[in-house]
């Protein structure tokens, strides 16, 4: 299994380098954006050398996302998401590297470990500092540049922007967060990345329904991206949702998605972006 995942993505990854297309970015025509930074599968030859077998397994990937919004395009909503892994450079952490949550066990921009502490690069091998400039140039800055343009647009067109974090992770993850993840993990910075009436919005039609847990601001309160581009006073609007996996895929290898679980989650998400962009609407109008 681990064999075939390095050759597939090795090959993968020597084709698409030249042209350094490192994310597929398609534009809508609603006021909302939806990033998946965490989604990518690609890990490049030259890096692969250096890691280890689990590093192959891709195991921290927020798996099949993409398929579960993959009705995104079809509400006008824009959509973003890399190739990289984030083994390569992680998207959602500040380029400095500084903690997202102070006193709490974290990771880091170029991660050296997996979330179960399993080493990603081989004996002496990690990323030095002239490599992770290297990658923040090649992947993270590409994505953000991007990011901050189409926000940019989209505020331009609308009167206002909104950004919405796709993500998941496993459902027990000891080195994050104690006992088991709650189903979906709403977060706003606290409340300081959006307006008080679009996450009233959000907590509403989530209050609705009984079949998934639901907290707002707790364990993951938004990562980099919800915090450095969620201005609610400049009209750019940021939230996050980190899905339990287990909601819709296998949670260990080979990592399998259920589409019928998926289907009995995917229009609650609609919903969500639909309100969201709905109240965008709304309040292009009144602003």
């Amino acid at each position: 299994m681990k064999a075939a995942i390095l050759v597939v993505y090795t090959c993968i990854y020597k084709y698409s380098l030249p042209a350094m297309q490192t994310f597929e970015f398609t534009q809508g025509s609603a006021p909302l954006l939806v990033s998946l930074p965490h989604s990518g599968l690609e890990l490049p030859a030259e890096l692969l050398v250096d890691m280890t077998d689990v590093a192959y397994e891709l195991a921290d990937t927020d798996w099949h996302v993409e398929k579960l919004y993959d009705f995104a395009g079809e509400l006008g909503a824009s959509v973003i998401r890399p190739k990289a892994s984030r083994y390569v450079i992680d998207l959602n952490r500040p380029p400095d590297n500084a903690e997202l949550y102070p006193g709490a066990n974290g990771t880091e921009l170029c991660p050296t470990s997996t979330f179960a502490d399993e080493p990603l690069y081989k004996e002496g091998r990690q990323p030095s500092a002239a490599d992770i400039e290297q990658r923040l140039q090649s992947w993270w800055q590409p994505y953000h540049q991007q990011l901050q343009a189409e926000l940019q647009r989209i505020k331009s067109v609308h009167g206002c922007a909104i950004l919405f974090e796709a993500h998941s992770i496993r459902s027990l993850v000891p080195r994050l967060f104690e006992g088991r993840l709650p189903d979906l993990n709403i977060g706003t910075a606290s409340g300081n990345s959006c307006a008080r009436t679009m996450l009233s919005a959000v907590e509403a039609l989530l209050s609705d329904q009984q079949h998934y847990s639901c907290v707002f601001n707790q364990r993951f309160k938004g990562g980099y991206i919800t915090r450095a581009y969620g201005d609610p006073g400049q009209g750019v609007h940021a939230i996050q949702l980190e899905l339990s996996q287990r909601l819709y895929m296998e949670e260990e290898l080979p990592f399998t998605y259920l589409p019928e679980q998926a289907a009995q989650l995917q229009p609650l998400l609609r919903h969500i972006l639909e309100r969201l962009i709905q109240w965008g609407l709304e309040e292009a109008q009144t602003s």
